[in-house]
């Protein structure tokens, strides 16, 4: 998969033929792509082709990776794949903006990419969450696991507000909200919050 600071050799490494070939379809290149492209015709002193709009709307192979309920998730997976250069379509994203309990009835929000980066894009999803993510300054940050089955697929759950919401409503008065749990995504277990 090429990234952006590929772009600038590519482009120096082709002939002028093949720069204006490429530069024909410069509106399906990427943003990063595009400016190289740009940078190379400015450096070889070459006036850029004048690309010919199209009134004809594009029609898009689409296929759906993955569903999410909560806006934020899908936020996050959009964001992961749009950093490995995967354009990326949220279907229903602002239907859940306005009001988020409408996600359960449409299925929630439907992930896309099109048909071409569809098995890079599930090849993203699916990586495994590091055990721990290397920071220059500040260390290692190890990923919290389940204390039952040592899986990194874990929720933290916060504090119950069943309880502070009761004594609310009986006595006007908030009760205490709990203990702050965790819960363990491939083996069900629930453990308290440990500092």
């Amino acid at each position: 998969m090429a990234t952006e600071h590929d772009f600038p050799e590519r482009y120096a490494a082709l002939n002028t033929a093949e720069l204006l070939a490429t530069a024909r379809d410069y509106d399906s290149l990427t943003d990063p792509a595009q400016s190289a492209l740009r940078a190379e015709f400015a450096k070889r002193g070459l006036e850029a082709p004048l690309v010919e709009e199209s009134d004809a709307p594009t029609s898009r192979k689409l296929v759906t990776l993955r569903r999410y309920r909560d806006l934020s998730e899908a936020i996050v997976a959009r964001g992961m794949l749009e950093s490995a250069g995967i354009t990326v379509y949220l279907q229903d994203e602002n239907l859940v903006r306005l009001d988020w309990q409408v996600s359960n009835f449409i299925g929630g929000i439907r992930l896309q990419v099109e048909e071409s980066d569809g098995e890079a894009g599930m090849e993203l999803l699916e990586q495994p969450v590091p055990e721990s993510i290397p920071f220059a300054s500040f260390g290692d940050f190890e990923q919290p696991t389940c204390p039952r089955c040592g899986s990194v697929e874990i929720t933290f759950e916060g504090a119950s507000r069943a309880a502070a919401l009761a004594g609310l409503y009986a006595i006007g008065l908030p009760l205490p909200t709990g203990v702050e749990t965790w819960r363990c995504e491939s083996c069900g277990a629930r453990w308290e919050d440990s500092p």
